[in-house]
């Protein structure tokens, strides 16, 4: 059985939450932890300390940002009922296109990116369990029949699919006004595949 972690300590979690927030603001490719250290407050022998590692650092950095994704994708969901993945994927992309989420939509995309090319390490599974975090999201707006059918897996795949590649586009060149006429394209497709509403 495998051993809980050990509650972080108040100190562990008020520099985690700090180099969350340096993360957010200058990325993760050339995160070193002198300049962190000193843009937070401690000095890179505490991290060490705390964190066991750089490499611990990062995965704790990456689950803090994972948790702050799958909350504020959770807002989009509205707990009375499914929704169906038209207005589903009309809410979520709204949640990406607005420009207060590029911050942590480009540590994603930085993070998913290093998953994929340095698959070991601090970015072990990264990208896979963000795809599976976003399926399941999108799962939760399908009404249980679509839900659990192949079709419907297909679907919510190919929602996360044009969410995704929109979101790469975007924040590549800002053009929110182009992407959003796509995806609208796309919504109308799916909407004309048998979706309900």
């Amino acid at each position: 059985m495998p051993q809980e972690a050990p509650t972080p300590s108040a100190r562990q979690t008020e520099l985690l939450e700090a180099a969350y927030q340096y993360a957010l603001a200058h990325g993760l490719a050339d995160l070193s932890l002198r300049p962190l250290a000193e843009a937070i407050g401690s000095s890179p022998r505490v991290l060490l300390f705390l964190f066991e590692s750089k490499d611990g650092l990062l995965r704790a950095l990456l689950a803090r940002a994972r948790a702050d994704e799958l909350a504020l994708l959770g807002r989009v969901r509205q707990p009375d009922r499914p929704a169906g993945l038209v207005p589903a994927v009309e809410r979520v992309w709204k949640w990406l296109a607005a420009k207060e989420h590029r911050p942590l939509l480009r540590l994603w995309a930085e993070a998913y990116t290093r998953s994929l090319v340095q698959p070991d390490g601090a970015w072990a599974g990264f990208a896979r369990a963000t795809v599976e975090d976003w399926l399941k999201v999108l799962a939760g707006f399908q009404p249980p029949a679509e839900r659990d059918s192949k079709d419907g897996a297909a679907r919510r795949t190919l929602a996360l699919a044009v969410l995704r590649g929109a979101l790469l586009d975007l924040l590549a060149t800002d053009d929110e006004k182009r992407l959003t006429a796509a995806v609208e394209h796309q919504l109308a497709l799916l909407h004309d595949g048998n979706e309900e509403g």
